[in-house]
């Protein structure tokens, strides 16, 4: 397994990393949502490294990550790879933070114990398989699937394209204004990257839904973007508004979009942080 000690490579061009990996104290995992990387975890992961070390992992078939085996990627594979990876870091078990593809990963995570506290930020897999709303989600996604071949066959030059960074930031963020270039960048050159977008498709509609939610024993926090065009509320996050603990916070964030790290840094870190110290007795700023 490859890390980097530092947030990126000092190239101002977009270049994948196998992992953040920063700080020290309280051990922190941080997971991304499909088709993105670690990159959207910098700004958040700098932020928590004054107290707490931070790892980031790319996820398999992922920009940075390990290359994938197989045809097929699923959830519950995913989650075999991170905690392979916790094992090489000699965590049993950490607090966890994932967005999107990250947060549904979290929680079976947490699920398997290895969760001291879990904060799921605009999670994905809020829904039965098979169900009409995972094939909304994959139809959804697959849409995207001509428009990557075409940014690949174009080159590089175009993550850089400013009409297409701000199309990209209105599907991930309420304020566009909000996200540095260099995430934007990083992001289209994540989306570009990914060759897990069929696998992971077709792994999902296969998967078993996730069971027991109610019975997670991990103090979770549930993180919702107000202006999430993703995977909107009414419609994704039903069931976890139903089944998580009933102890479990629930949380709507206002004026973010679906990947709300890139517009509101501070925000989230700070929620994160606040759910990690109030399971130890006590708050701690960031």
């Amino acid at each position: 397994m490859t890390s980097s000690r530092s947030t990126t490579p000092a190239s101002t061009r977009p270049a994948p990393v196998a992992a953040l990996h920063l700080g020290k104290g309280d051990p922190v995992l941080l997971l991304h949502g499909f088709l993105l990387s670690p990159h959207c975890w910098e700004q958040v992961a700098r932020r928590m490294s004054s107290h707490c070390e931070v790892y980031a992992p790319a996820f398999a078939g992922h920009w940075g990550g390990p290359e994938l085996r197989g045809w097929s990627l699923d959830v519950y594979a995913l989650a075999d790879q991170i905690e392979s990876q916790l094992d090489e870091l000699g965590w049993q078990t950490c607090h966890i933070a994932g967005n999107s593809l990250g947060g549904w990963v979290g929680l079976e995570l947490a699920r398997r114990g290895r969760a001291r506290t879990l904060t799921a930020i605009a999670p994905a897999g809020g829904w039965g398989s098979p169900s009409l709303t995972a094939v909304r989600v994959g139809l959804k996604f697959a849409s995207l699937i001509p428009f990557v071949a075409v940014g690949r066959r174009l080159g590089a030059g175009i993550v850089d394209n400013a009409i297409i960074q701000q199309v990209a930031a209105l599907v991930v963020a309420k304020s566009t204004s909000s996200v540095p270039r260099r995430d934007l960048t990083n992001m289209l050159s994540a989306v570009l990257g990914c060759d897990a977008m069929i696998p992971m498709l077709l792994g999902s509609l296969r998967a078993p839904a996730m069971q027991d939610l109610d019975e997670l024993s991990t103090p979770v926090r549930l993180l919702l973007a107000e202006y999430d065009r993703v995977i909107p509320n009414h419609v994704y996050a039903t069931r976890y508004l139903r089944d998580l603990p009933e102890n479990a916070d629930r949380i709507l964030v206002h004026g973010v979009g679906h990947v709300p790290m890139l517009e509101s840094p501070d925000r989230i870190a700070t929620l994160i942080a606040e759910h990690i110290y109030a399971s130890r007795g006590h708050l701690r700023a960031v």
